[in-house]
């Protein structure tokens, strides 16, 4: 496997990033280095441990991952989701959650399909420091772009921003699920 192709498959890894950062940065009203630094460490971090981690369980429990990979990206996001609506309607000032608890779930739940990437690159003998690296910094910078983009939209939304941040994670989720379901 080539460069070209461990890039288009790291953009592919890193759109779910990109669309959770951008709820991310719906939530806010003020963007903050900080939330730059959150999302690129989270979601980039995440996204270069996974295929490792994948690539280091081979295939041995290939079959294991593969069987429930979308069903815990599917609960989370939902999860995630259901609260950012409850939230939007519970107050008058949109939340802006980077605590550890939920940067490490979006993170994880963005980034299980990656797990499932390192098991096929242990199949093709990728070299895995090379293509985790690369997935990392691609999806770090990605979802900078994408906190920006959602904070830029944001502010005109107040409140409904939130609720629409919720929406798309519950989409992502159903996406993530019907696709490995054969559905779509």
């Amino acid at each position: 496997m080539g460069i070209f192709e461990i890039v288009a498959i790291a953009f592919g890894l890193a759109m779910d990033a990109f669309a959770v950062s951008v709820c991310k940065g719906l939530s806010v009203k003020e963007l903050k280095a900080s939330y730059f630094l959150k999302v690129a460490l989270f979601f980039g971090g995440f996204q270069a441990l996974m295929p490792t981690l994948g690539y280091l369980l081979g295939t041995r429990f290939s079959d294991m991952i593969a069987s429930v990979d979308h069903w815990i990206a599917f609960i989370l996001l939902c999860i995630i989701g259901v609260n950012m609506i409850k939230e939007s309607k519970e107050s008058d000032t949109v939340s802006a959650d980077f605590d550890l608890k939920t940067m490490t779930l979006l993170a994880v739940a963005t980034s299980i399909d990656a797990l499932a990437v390192g098991v096929t690159f242990a199949f093709l003998n990728v070299n895995i420091v090379e293509a985790a690296s690369l997935i990392g910094i691609l999806t770090a910078f990605i979802s900078m772009a994408g906190i920006y983009v959602g904070n830029k939209v944001g502010g005109k939304l107040g409140n409904k921003a939130e609720f629409l941040g919720g929406l798309i994670l519950i989409a992502i989720g159903l996406k993530i699920l019907l696709e490995h379901l054969g559905i779509l």
